[in-house]
């Protein structure tokens, strides 16, 4: 029987966190420290990195976050920086970085890599992009009008039934769309906890699939996301009454 092949993560930018990241991973993972930026992207493509953790408390942090985004070899790994600035945090949202956290929560590492790290095989890779190509299903078609009509929970259940019967990594098209239309509805309830939850879950999903999928603009569906949990976050919980439903944007189809 073979071992099984440990996660790599990536660190990049020489935090001060970085002996402690390495601490609470052990033998979990194996961690690469990244200190400069000569070939970055030669690097990641050939470590394969199931995460990458981007210091975010030095000026260079944007360079980290975004060159990734730049190249299609790359662009799928997941980035979470982490910073003591929440405005540095904000910014990365939209930057490129797929979560932003501050040094403690990385307390809880291995956590962090098993909900968030992924690495799909070059066949996996090969077949979601051949699934993505593919006209999206009658059944999601009908999720995505449900969605765009704010009827967010009737367009669970059209996705979940489609999740279940579909057996290939394009269900995480799916799952994605499912899970930022239940946070949506979570906020439309008042629910802040959540409405949080269901944005955090949904990255994992959205981070791995290519920027247009079976006609969905994912690109832009990852963007409003992020922007929704960030105006979300600069709120306290119980003023989430004051959320601007404006952003709660509907899922663009590109060939309609």
């Amino acid at each position: 029987m073979t071992d099984k092949i440990k996660p790599l993560v990536v660190i990049a930018g020489q935090p001060d966190w970085a002996g402690q990241a390495r601490q609470t991973l052990g033998d979990a993972c194996t961690v690469v420290e990244y200190t400069s930026r000569e070939g970055y992207v030669s690097r990641l493509v050939n470590d394969r990195p199931a995460l990458i953790l981007v210091n975010g408390d030095t000026d260079d942090w944007p360079f980290w976050t975004a060159t990734p985004r730049a190249s299609p070899a790359t662009r799928r790994i997941p980035i979470l920086l982490i910073s003591v600035d929440k405005d540095v945090q904000v910014k990365a949202l939209l930057s490129g970085a797929d979560l932003a956290f501050p040094p403690d929560v990385l307390a809880d590492a291995r956590q962090l890599v098993a909900d968030y790290g992924h690495v799909r095989s070059a066949e996996e890779i090969e077949r979601l992009d051949c699934e993505c190509a593919e006209r999206l299903p009658e059944l999601a078609r009908q999720g995505v009008e449900k969605f765009n009509a704010g009827d967010y929970y009737r367009q669970h259940d059209l996705f979940e039934a489609l999740w279940m019967q579909t057996q290939g990594p394009v269900r995480d098209l799916y799952r994605a769309i499912l899970q930022v239309g239940i946070a949506y509805f979570q906020i439309t309830r008042g629910n802040y906890r959540g409405a949080l939850k269901m944005l955090l879950r949904s990255v994992q999903w959205l981070a791995i699939l290519p920027d247009v999928c079976q006609g969905v603009d994912v690109r832009r569906l990852r963007e409003d996301s992020y922007r929704v949990r960030s105006a979300l976050e600069s709120l306290p919980p119980e003023e989430i009454d004051r959320f601007d439903r404006s952003l709660l944007r509907p899922v663009r189809i590109l060939d309609e």
